[in-house]
């Protein structure tokens, strides 16, 4: 991750046999197919937190997760607006095959730019050195129909347990 005046950086890399995905549609269920995620909490007083998911085919699904008590959890918002200043710039590059489901390949990468312009309402936007956010990156892969899940943070038995998210520290 790399962080600017406008926003922040994430690029994401893994090996992989198999692309696991079928023809879904950006803000689709993403996480039940091959795909990288992350999540950003800017501030630990509000229980809101920013979820990306990218998909090997550069579909994505963009959320803001609230967390007001039992009601809410896991579910998140879609952005409104989501065009010009306020849309995440993707891109997917494939390695050892082709971009299509199914597909036998070595890896395949994402790099995302996420503008701060996007990430309002959210407090504690955009950091200044010395800022700390929670934070966790996800890598979801289902060769063979079963999945097996990578992260970067340890938490419990969800991905949406945000209290165990780790911390960036901008410089």
């Amino acid at each position: 991750m790399l962080y600017s005046s406008h926003g922040l950086y994430v690029l994401m890399d893994a090996e992989d046999q198999k692309l696991s995905v079928t023809d879904k549609r950006d803000f689709d269920d993403l996480w039940t197919e091959d795909v990288f995620e992350f999540f950003l909490w800017p501030d630990e007083r509000w229980p809101v937190y920013f979820e990306y998911e990218i998909s090997p085919l550069a579909r994505e699904l963009v959320l803001l997760v609230p967390n007001f008590g039992s009601h809410a959890k896991s579910y998140g918002w879609r952005p409104w607006k989501y065009e010009d200043e306020r849309k995440v710039e993707k891109a997917v590059s494939v390695r050892g095959g082709t971009v299509k489901p199914g597909a036998t390949v070595t890896g395949w990468t994402a790099e995302v730019f996420v503008p701060y312009a996007l990430l309002r309402p959210l407090q504690n936007v955009p950091p200044t050195p010395g800022t700390t956010w929670r934070a966790n990156v996800y890598r979801c892969d289902y060769d063979d129909n079963r999945p097996v899940a990578w992260k970067w943070s340890p938490t419990g038995e969800s991905f949406h347990d945000y209290e165990n998210f780790g911390m960036l520290v901008f410089e």
